[in-house]
């Protein structure tokens, strides 16, 4: 399956346009890697446990777009945006949302 944020595909004519399909993930942050994530950020460091964190929920949420746009028949999802946020009570969760247009490309 193609992904991309941007309207159109080079060299591919999409044929069909299949509707919006979306994704989202939260995960919890652990208390013990806040705690490290916190030290790391005070002497410059970069926050790894966080990147981790990051990169699972983005994977989760494109696969759910992804698993959406297969199901309406799409080969394709155009014009993808991702959204972070943190959500719950401190800002204890991390949520990534993937949104985009299915499409059905010429083959």
């Amino acid at each position: 399956m193609l992904i991309t944020t941007t309207n159109t595909i080079e060299g591919k004519k999409i044929v069909q346009y299949l509707g919006l399909v979306s994704g989202e993930a939260i995960v919890g942050a652990n208390i013990f890697k806040d705690i490290f994530a916190s030290i790391r950020d005070i002497v410059g460091g970069r926050s790894a446990a966080y990147e981790k964190e990051l990169r699972t929920a983005k994977d989760i949420a494109i696969n759910e777009m992804v698993e959406q746009a297969k199901l309406l028949g799409g080969n394709a999802v155009i014009a993808v945006d991702l959204d972070y946020e943190t959500v719950g009570q401190g800002g204890s969760m991390l949520m990534v949302s993937a949104s985009g247009t299915a499409v059905k490309l010429e083959e």
